[in-house]
């Protein structure tokens, strides 16, 4: 059923839609929460930035391709969903305003670069930023010292982000399905936990600190092929077993006479 009706709302004019699927919202929700996810949105519901004291905003799987000025006004606002919008290809100065924002959601749109303005969220805790085409990180991204986890996947990264590696308060890393070749060592990251590598072309694993689990090639269970080492390896073991061989009795000789 729920199919069918985004169907049908999909052959609604544009304003009559909007009107259909946010014209029940004349106050702010008691749970001071807005989910329009999923509705077929084309624009921004304006009127929604008037609810001052909104603390989460869902506005996964639409049709949005821009933000307006207004949204500066949520700033209560500690979650916001924008992804599977898919036309979205940047975000408004105004966001700068949201310093309560703790978790952002941006995924799978169409983001060449992370803006600048999402370096400017203080108390950004998670940034979900995934199935875009950044190519790289702003060296701005280290300010937000409240960061704990970073989704990157599905993105067009060749190289590991370097500013990531000034980041020692990051908990989970998630560059899985990227373009990385080589990755650097990560065994400063103090706090780090998890860091997800997968489905990279890349010719070794990121080196971690005792204890830090990690997802992708010669992670946990397989170690990292290393030709030297393994030589090296096989020679330090045969050299152990033969000094650890017994020596064998000698013959006893006959008593003499």
């Amino acid at each position: 059923m729920g199919n069918a009706i985004r169907a049908l709302v999909a052959f609604i004019p544009a304003d009559h839609c909007q009107k259909y699927v946010v014209g029940e919202l004349q106050e702010m929700p008691l749970d001071r929460m807005v989910d329009l996810s999923g509705r077929q949105l084309r624009r921004f519901p304006v009127h929604v930035c008037t609810f001052s004291e909104l603390v989460k905003l869902y506005l996964s799987d639409n049709h949005l391709n821009s933000l307006p000025p207004e949204l500066g006004q949520l700033q209560n606002l500690q979650i916001l969903a924008l992804d599977f919008n898919n036309k979205l290809c940047d975000l408004p100065n105004e966001l700068r305003l949201l310093q309560n924002l703790r978790t952002l959601w941006i995924e799978a749109n169409c983001l060449t670069r992370l803006p600048d303005v999402v370096c400017e969220l203080s108390l950004l805790k998670t940034l979900h930023a995934g199935s875009n085409a950044l190519r790289l990180l702003p060296g701005q991204l280290q300010r937000l010292r409240e960061l704990r986890t970073i989704w990157l996947s599905g993105n067009l990264l060749s190289d590991f982000p370097r500013v990531l590696l000034h980041m020692p308060f990051l908990e989970v890393i998630d560059v899985d399905q990227n373009n990385i070749r080589y990755f650097p060592s990560l065994t400063h990251l103090s706090s780090l936990k998890l860091v997800i590598y997968d489905h990279n072309p890349c010719r070794n694993a990121p080196k971690v600190a005792k204890g830090v689990h990690r997802v992708g090639r010669w992670a946990e269970e397989t170690p990292e092929p290393d030709p030297r080492k393994a030589r090296r390896y096989a020679l330090a073991r045969e050299e152990s077993q033969e000094s650890q061989t017994p020596a064998l009795p000698l013959p006893l000789l006959p008593p003499s006479s």
